[in-house]
């Protein structure tokens, strides 16, 4: 078991991708640099983070990298300090925080995928977890009402501990899980969590999946079934996969209303 690190201080954002789904909008920038409500839904992400007390960040990129450069410079403008490291390979998430171990160092962080959006107050909800008397490996934070079919499918005890977790799961799977642990909650990864240097040992061994990428959720699934404890995280308020035009849209009505 890890000892408690708080508060956390770092954060890794994954904002690599160019988003096909995005057609033409992602034509001259990265998916997580379109904007909502008039600035990145990458800055809303960074700033919600602060919030939380974070001041450290590395932002992976790959894609239209200088668009995420130019824009976030060293932090300075958010009294932050911003690094920066590249994907050349798109190979999956579970290759790309390999790249975050230098940074992460000896130290828990927080991981973001650089188009997923929350409500602000989730942010401080991570740190409050982390600094609980119940210690843990890392966190997961989920929610309800999604098609886990095309995500991961998370199943946990009582305790929000997590005991299994399916990426993209067909039906059949849905069924065995039923039969295996009864009615649950379908709850649904959320693309924001907390890990220790340990998620490397687990990335490291990472064999390619029926989908052709190294995935962060095997990675993940083989840390629960280790006996490692992941505690489950619920989304409070609003939670945005901005993974298409019609999302965009849907976000930018969102936050005219609830920033």
């Amino acid at each position: 078991m890890t000892s408690r690190n708080y508060p956390i201080r770092k954060a890794v954002l994954l904002a690599a991708g160019k988003g096909t789904r995005m057609k033409n909008l992602t034509s001259e920038l990265p998916k997580p640099m379109l904007p909502v409500a008039g600035k990145p839904a990458l800055e809303h992400i960074l700033q919600g983070l602060l919030s939380a007390g974070i001041r450290e960040f590395l932002i992976i990129t790959g894609y239209r990298s200088q668009a995420v450069q130019s824009h976030f410079g060293d932090g300075s403008r958010w009294g932050a300090s911003v690094a920066y490291m590249e994907q050349v390979v798109q190979d999956g998430t579970g290759r790309v925080v390999e790249l975050a171990r230098e940074f992460a160092g000896d130290d828990a962080f927080v991981l973001s995928y650089g188009d997923i959006l929350v409500s602000p107050n989730n942010y401080p909800a991570i740190q409050e977890l982390w600094s609980a008397k119940q210690p843990s490996d890392g966190i997961l934070a989920i929610t309800l009402g999604e098609d886990v079919r095309k995500g991961a499918i998370c199943i946990f005890e009582t305790d929000f501990r997590l005991c299994e977790l399916i990426e993209k799961p067909s039906e059949t799977e849905i069924q065995q899980l039923r039969r295996q642990f009864g009615e649950f909650k379908p709850w649904y990864n959320a693309g924001l969590y907390v890990f220790t240097p340990l998620i490397f040992d687990f990335t490291a061994r990472l064999q390619k999946s029926a989908r052709g990428e190294y995935e962060l959720t095997d990675a993940i699934r083989r840390l629960a079934r280790d006996g490692r404890v992941l505690r489950g995280l619920p989304i409070n308020g609003y939670w945005l996969d901005v993974r298409d035009p019609e999302a965009l849209a849907e976000a930018n009505r969102r936050f005219a209303v609830e920033p």
